[in-house]
């Protein structure tokens, strides 16, 4: 399970160095795409095979299922983990999410997530202020 927040730095080659905690959960390749939010989401395999089964799934008479399968698809590159830890994020998925120097690792569960120091804060800062009424609109979810 991805779990935690980590602050990192990315090299002038777009490198950037992934937790160590998260590395043996990837396997030899995984998947970073574009996500929600401005961010970046990266998953193992099978993980990654579960969500493109569902992108399959989706009805693609409708205009937002097509924009979504698209926008994931297109967005999607295979990684691996070089011998220092790091992966070279591509110049497309750097603007997407504008990641510059900052950049912070989030654990998501099944997945991680990538975002700009700036964008995470702002995120994280709106979310903690609505924390609440978040929790209580997840009527499925008991505490």
């Amino acid at each position: 399970m991805f779990m935690g927040e980590y602050s990192h730095t990315l090299d002038v080659k777009g490198r950037l160095i992934i937790p160590a905690k998260f590395r043996n959960q990837l396997g030899e390749k995984f998947i970073v795409t574009r996500w929600m939010e401005h961010a970046l989401r990266a998953m193992p395999m099978p993980v990654w095979e579960k969500l493109e089964q569902q992108l399959n799934q989706l009805p693609l008479g409708k205009k937002e299922a097509r924009q979504f399968k698209r926008f994931v698809m297109a967005g999607a590159m295979e990684a691996e983990i070089d011998k220092q830890g790091r992966i070279i994020i591509p110049s497309n998925l750097k603007t997407y999410a504008g990641l510059a120097k900052n950049v912070i690792v989030t654990g998501s569960g099944d997945s991680f997530e990538i975002w700009s120091d700036e964008n995470w804060q702002s995120y994280t800062a709106e979310t903690a202020e609505n924390f609440d009424d978040i929790a209580e609109g997840l009527v499925d979810f008991d505490f």
